[in-house]
């Protein structure tokens, strides 16, 4: 396993961890827990998690430009026949 795979993956289960104990537990401090659970997932997970999945590809493949739009029209018409 790859070391930004791992690292994600526990930061995954820790911010999981923390909004599951901030519903689960009845103490003074459970929105906080649940609050940064969430700001874990968002400002921690979900980036390291994009940045694993979207390293060595070519961002200009996935955009809409005009000759994008060209091949997908024409990989319709060879499906449609």
């Amino acid at each position: 396993m790859k070391p930004i795979h791992f690292i994600t993956l526990i930061a995954f289960l820790a911010a999981l961890g923390s909004i599951i104990c901030g519903l689960v537990l009845d103490v003074d401090y459970t929105e906080k827990l649940i609050g940064f659970g969430v700001l874990g997932l968002f400002l921690i997970v979900f980036p390291l998690f994009s940045y694993y999945r979207w390293k060595g590809k070519d961002v200009k493949d996935y955009m809409l430009t005009k000759e994008n739009l060209d091949k997908m029209r024409e990989n319709q018409r060879e499906n449609k026949y």
